[in-house]
């Protein structure tokens, strides 16, 4: 009972992490101030952005930044409760524990802000390892939040064309818009395969015939991938593939892209002129 509930417990994460996906390509879809912008003009501006933080010396500059873009997220009606989910689950919350041994005197000597005796060795939390981590941290935490936004903010077709705009390799790409495509075809098959074994067994069954089962459906799959492999290739090109694919896009820069992008960039020399 208890595998089975850790494999319906899987399938069920994974058809969550489904349905995220494509709540955040309805969070594209907005009518928000990031959604109304030029990708490609987006994709620089996050670009000083990130570029602006991993340069940044002091905590006041990296908190900043951090505000502003969740400013921008408000702007662009995106629900906080959902973005710092996405943006702190994971990257920054590891990296929270990694900071967490630099606030010791072990590994950052200084002014000793409070210590405490455990089992006779004697651990001292100074100013300067705090400093330390909560700067490693909140760099971090803006980093991954720009590009997130920038994400949840841009379709993922557009963004992708935007790649190929600034020539970035066509495998590259390809490779990346066709993995994003075929993750929610994969969990599909799963949660199906899943149902399918469960209607026909039931809860429990003997290892031995569970192994059968899984092997079975192993070289199912990859016989069905293979064939839907091959009815794709041939679907693509009777619709005009030639190495390149092509998304009905127009790209129009309007006058609120380009004040956006001079807004930025004087925002950029200024934090260069008051850090010099």
């Amino acid at each position: 009972m208890k595998n089975t509930n850790f494999i319906q417990r899987s399938i069920i994460g994974a058809l969550s992490f489904l349905r995220d996906s494509i709540f955040s390509q309805e969070q594209a879809m907005r009518p928000g101030f990031l959604q109304s912008l030029d990708p490609r003009i987006k994709l620089i501006t996050f670009l000083v952005f990130i570029v602006q933080v991993l340069f940044a010396r002091s905590l006041w500059e990296l908190s900043f930044f951090y505000s502003l873009c969740l400013i921008l997220a408000v702007f662009s009606k995106i629900k906080l409760g959902f973005f710092l989910l996405r943006t702190w689950i994971f990257i920054p919350l590891f990296s929270l524990f990694i900071a967490v041994p630099a606030i010791l005197s072990f590994f950052s000597p200084g002014e000793v802000l409070f210590s405490r005796n455990i089992l006779g060795l004697e651990f001292m939390v100074t100013r300067q390892g705090v400093d330390s981590a909560l700067f490693f941290v909140l760099r971090v935490a803006s980093s991954v939040s720009f590009a997130v936004l920038l994400s949840i903010t841009t379709r993922h077709f557009e963004l992708l064309r935007v790649l190929r705009v600034f020539k970035i390799p066509q495998i590259f790409v390809m490779t990346l818009g066709t993995s994003y495509r075929y993750v929610y075809l994969f969990v599909e098959m799963t949660r199906n395969t899943y149902l399918a074994i469960k209607s026909r067994v039931g809860i429990l069954a003997h290892y031995k015939s569970g192994q059968n089962i899984v092997a079975w459906n192993i070289a199912c799959l990859w016989s069905r991938s293979v064939h839907l492999n091959e009815e794709v290739y041939k679907a693509m090109l009777s619709r005009g593939y030639q190495g390149e694919a092509l998304a009905w896009v127009d790209f129009k820069i309007r006058t609120r892209d380009f004040f956006w992008l001079l807004g930025v960039v004087l925002l950029g020399m200024t934090n260069l002129v008051i850090r010099s």
